[in-house]
């Protein structure tokens, strides 16, 4: 059956980019087409990427709590961990969240069709579901197709053992041994829930550097805290895998030296993302790409095809959902006719294992490549009676601000529920503040969150929590 559908605008992808875009355009009057290829709509995040990580990231963390209390004199026994009972759970986590999205679909009257889209013509789309084909024409259309894992070339997938990110979070065993290959982001919040869970962690990197995106500083306080729980090694790379029916025989290359094999139970591949764009036919269309392979966007996201409109991890890093549901709403008030652009001061990024890394602005190397004269305010989460009472005191946020104008221009916090704190030094970054703004705001105490208060009173001399190194003589 082949049908013909006409609409104002057609996203293709419902990810948070794609259905922050339609739900956007719907509520601004306009018509719109959702197409999506998977059953449920919410896209790579809520199905197989940030949220169920999340969920399962909770587990890790109240069983991590759990021992840690043993120091202050509560004891638990050893977790039973239930695996087919914490699939359901995040399985019942993820359905709430797409049942809701699709309530919000059908009351903004969204017409969606589940299937593969391909461009026909700058104009018009090719979708094919099930038994069903559709030719969609359209005024507008907005691509929100997201991404997927990076795959090592010379490496065989085969083996069931081999895993992506969505293999991880499918929860299909707890291997006794785990390689992660990548420490990024992803990596570490895998071997934040499996060493929970019970498996022994190691994670390589073929980089010298930890999360580059932080200074060091931050970064020795990280490593410190997970030595206990996996093993991270650095400027190390695979240089081969065997696969044999007890294990998967790792040879690794470490500052250029082999290392002994090590046999793994499953290794899991997070070297990172590619945009998904290749079965889209925007060759045909003569859509340009840029030099990285993402879709090149301008301020209002418009690509070179002016009524066409890219959001999300397909325009390029940092690839992250606050980033693409803020393109999306953008690209949608620009077709309702306002004429809005993409301008963020900054974008927050968070690692969420534990303790959490989240960072905001610029870090020490990027303000020394800018030339510009800044000044680091740190307060260490030691001195923190929250942090303190909250068996949580191996902690440290700190501040970056510029010396001409004692602006904030930077933050990174490591530490318990860093990425909730992080939100205070967005907005003050975004506003402009000055470090007086922040060391006047009376923060609660005591709290996780008054340690930026007092790092900007550490900038300016008023400290009296520390040692006050500026105190007048």
């Amino acid at each position: 059956m082949h049908q013909k559908i006409y609409t104002q605008v057609v996203v293709i992808g419902s990810g948070p980019s794609g259905y922050s875009a339609a739900f956007r355009c719907a509520d601004l009057g306009l018509d719109v087409l959702l197409i999506e290829k998977y059953n449920t709509l919410g896209g790579v995040c809520l199905n197989v990427g940030c949220i169920p990580s999340k969920s399962l990231l909770h587990i890790a963390k109240v069983i991590q709590e759990a021992r840690e209390l043993h120091s202050t004199g509560v004891s638990f026994s050893e977790p039973v961990i239930d695996i087919k009972k914490i699939r359901f759970w995040k399985e019942s986590v993820i359905k709430k969240l797409t049942d809701g999205l699709d309530y919000m679909r059908k009351k903004r009257n969204i017409r969606i069709i589940k299937g593969r889209a391909i461009f026909d013509s700058d104009r018009s789309l090719l979708v094919e579901e099930k038994e069903n084909k559709f030719h969609v024409f359209f005024k507008n259309a907005i691509i929100a197709t997201g991404s997927q894992p990076i795959k090592i070339p010379s490496l065989s997938y085969n083996d069931e053992r081999i895993w992506d990110s969505t293999d991880a979070l499918l929860l299909k065993k707890i291997p006794s041994r785990f390689l992660i290959v990548g420490s990024g982001i992803i990596g570490l919040e895998m071997a934040t829930i499996y060493s929970a869970l019970g498996s022994k962690v190691d994670i390589i990197d073929r980089f010298k550097d930890f999360l580059p995106a932080v200074d060091q500083d931050i970064a020795d306080v990280y490593i410190k805290s997970i030595n206990e729980r996996f093993n991270l090694m650095l400027n190390t790379h695979l240089d081969k895998i065997k696969e044999t029916k007890n294990g998967l025989i790792v040879k690794m290359i470490e500052n250029n030296l082999n290392k002994e094999e090590i046999s793994y139970d499953a290794i899991l591949i997070a070297i990172g993302r590619t945009p998904s764009i290749n079965e889209l036919g925007l060759e045909k269309i003569g859509l340009k790409i840029n030099n990285f392979g993402f879709i090149q966007v301008d301020k209002q996201l418009k690509t070179n095809i002016p009524h066409i409109y890219a959001v999300g991890d397909v325009t390029g890093p940092p690839m992250l959902a606050h980033k693409g549901t803020h393109e999306a709403h953008i690209a949608a008030e620009v077709i309702s006719g306002k004429n809005h652009f993409f301008e963020p001061t900054v974008i927050p990024s968070i690692a969420y294992t534990e303790p959490e890394i989240a960072w905001v602005g610029l870090n020490e190397k990027e303000a020394k490549k800018e030339n510009i004269d800044y000044e680091v305010a740190s307060f260490p989460w030691s001195a923190s009676g929250r942090a303190i009472a909250s068996n949580c005191s191996l902690g440290m946020t700190k501040l970056i601000f510029n010396k001409s104008n004692n602006k904030i221009i930077g933050g990174a916090i490591v530490g318990t529920n860093a990425g909730e704190l992080i939100g205070e030094v967005s907005l003050g970054i975004e506003m402009g503040c000055d470090a007086e703004d922040l060391a006047l705001t009376i923060h609660a105490h005591p709290t996780l969150y008054e340690s930026i208060g007092l790092s900007a009173e550490v900038f300016k001399g008023t400290i009296t929590d520390l040692l006050n190194i500026k105190r007048i003589k």
